[in-house]
């Protein structure tokens, strides 16, 4: 099971910064995942929470390229962030096409997937890069939502750790994409997620996940591959 830090070493250091990705790489996180917005001055701002107005305060957050250069060689999980209600411009999925582009600057195409809890935006993803692998977010991966991702083609889905079952990740494979969860943290349970066959686990401590595992360092080749 890939071990994903959860806007990096987010216990740690704080969430959707260099330091925070730079950490995840230290402990030998399998990856990490992070957010993306589009500023109304342009820029591919990293950060969770919608942007701030004031300008002083908004160029305090890193850009993707700052960050994506931090993370190294690690896989990357890049959640857009521009729902209803949630975006920052107008312009809602002017940031697909930017986020991709700058992902393409930053090594293998193996190492990206593309997530978005708004099944447009993902389904834009998958049109504009049909190479590199996308997931849907949701709180839980119910028989319908796990045959539309198949159907559409997508990689991956992304439930919440606190719905998944062996049941869910069993009719996941069987369909051919792979189950990643979001955000755990507690080491019995994530032993519990590894022995139910879940391939990727978010959380905020990948150090605490990788000793929950028994591992040390990460994989030499991990990858976002649909299962075997």
């Amino acid at each position: 099971m890939l071990v994903i830090g959860h806007r990096g070493a987010s216990a740690a250091a704080p969430e959707n910064t260099v330091e925070a990705f730079e950490l995840a790489a230290a402990m030998g996180a399998d990856g990490v995942e992070l957010d993306v917005r589009l500023a109304p001055d342009g820029r591919l701002v990293v950060k969770h929470d919608p942007l701030p107005t004031d300008a002083e305060r908004l160029a305090g957050y890193p850009d993707l390229a700052t960050v994506l250069a931090a993370c190294g060689d690690m896989l990357v999980n890049v959640e857009i962030k521009n729902s209803v209600g949630d975006h920052d411009r107008d312009d809602s999925m002017a940031v697909v096409a930017m986020t991709i582009a700058e992902m393409r600057l930053h090594g293998p195409l193996d190492r990206w997937i593309l997530s978005s809890f708004d099944w447009d935006t993902i389904e834009r993803c998958r049109a504009e890069a049909p190479d590199i692998a996308s997931a849907y977010l949701v709180m839980e991966a119910t028989d319908a939502t796990i045959a539309r991702v198949a159907e559409h083609g997508h990689a991956a889905v992304h439930p919440h750790a606190d719905a998944v079952t062996a049941a869910t990740v069993d009719r996941c494979h069987e369909a051919g994409i792979a189950l990643n969860t979001w955000t755990c943290n507690d080491p019995a349970r994530i032993r519990q997620l590894d022995d139910i066959g879940v391939d990727g686990v978010v959380t905020d401590v990948p150090d605490i996940a990788l000793s929950a595992l028994g591992r040390r360092v990460a994989p030499p080749t991990p990858g976002w591959g649909r299962p075997a």
